[in-house]
């Protein structure tokens, strides 16, 4: 891959990192305070117990998108190293080049798609 579409694929990557990094942010924010401090309420009174439990799976749901843009950074992290290694484009697995269209769809892909849909039929094994 030339130095120039190297670049061009580095500066996608950052832009998507310093997205998600926001958005890990904000769900950061939201799932840090309790329920009553979200919501600005101080008060002594206890909230009914419907609205504790949805506020509860609100929260676990915010917290499941934060574990998956957490590991979406770590895939962007993986493949700007590869960039920096001058492994980028090439799939893991077989060594063959990913086509461009791939890595337009997920930049941060690092299996071609024969070889990622025989590791997910794996995954299902």
């Amino acid at each position: 891959m030339q130095m120039r579409e190297m670049g061009t694929w580095k500066t996608k990557l950052l832009e998507e990192r310093s997205r998600i990094s926001a958005d890990l942010e904000a769900l950061g924010e939201a799932t840090g305070a309790t329920s009553k401090e979200s919501s600005g309420d101080l008060s002594s009174y206890s909230s009914h117990m419907a609205d504790q439990g949805t506020d509860t799976m609100e929260r676990e749901k915010a917290f499941l998108f934060a574990s998956a843009k957490r590991k979406r950074l770590e895939d962007i992290d993986r493949a700007l190293s590869r960039i920096e290694s001058g492994k980028f484009g090439v799939c893991e697995s077989c060594g063959k080049d990913i086509p461009p269209k791939r890595l337009e769809r997920l930049p941060d892909a690092n299996l071609c798609v024969p070889c990622k849909e025989l590791e997910e039929k794996a995954q299902r094994s």
